[in-house]
């Protein structure tokens, strides 16, 4: 049996591009001829976003960006229009801007039951697309019990912070590498690959870490 293409992939959950990169890398995983295992790495592009984050995404990308609200406008209907490309259909008049911490927590405990990839789509699917909360403990326990995970025992690790060293231990790797921006792909502990490339880029790399063995 051929031994899997491990990917570590930096992202963070109110990442756009991490979400249409996700797909792109899937689509070359679907061409691969072999096995892939993805561990998802915590991210924070904003952690100065407060859980409850009041105004719209035009709102929060003229404070952040410090970007004028018309050119903010048109990079979201940009980015709508990469993203539907994808098959994604993103609303950006419905997103709740908040600190994504404690779901970078939840997608460690997903991990440890096998379930990370699966919370990683839905908490994408329901920031971008939903407009579901995804910082407060509640919220994200609802998601967790809706891939398989036991939504009392959500509640008790967000709440004692039981993941909480794991996050950080990410960021500090992603500093490490000097990683500034996500997505940020690890190929193999050999290759990276920064941000939504097409399926082709990805394929390739996914076919070298295959071909060259390391002596």
């Amino acid at each position: 049996m051929d031994t899997p293409v491990r990917v570590q992939v930096w992202s963070d959950v109110a990442c756009p591009w991490c979400f249409v990169g996700k797909r792109r890398f899937e689509a070359a995983v679907a061409r691969f001829d072999g096995q892939v295992e993805v561990e998802y790495r915590s991210f924070e592009l904003s952690p100065e976003t407060p859980v409850d984050f009041d105004g719209s995404s035009v709102d929060f990308l003229v404070r952040h960006k410090r970007m004028p609200p018309e050119q903010v406008r048109s990079m979201l209907a940009d980015m709508t229009r990469v993203a539907a490309d994808e098959g994604l259909a993103f609303d950006f008049d419905t997103v709740r801007h908040t600190n994504t911490r404690r779901a970078h927590e939840l997608l460690h405990l997903a991990s440890r039951a096998g379930l990370q990839v699966a919370m990683k789509e839905r908490l994408l699917a329901a920031y971008f697309e939903e407009g579901r909360h995804v910082g407060r403990i509640d919220d994200l326990a609802d998601l967790a019990a809706e891939v398989g995970l036991d939504r009392d025992d959500v509640v008790a690790a967000l709440t004692s912070g039981r993941h909480a060293a794991d996050v950080t231990a990410d960021i500090e790797q992603a500093h490490e590498y000097g990683i500034s921006g996500v997505p940020f792909h690890v190929v193999d502990g050999r290759f990276a690959v920064s941000g939504a490339q097409s399926p082709e880029t990805f394929l390739a790399v996914l076919q070298r870490a295959r071909d060259e063995v390391p002596a």
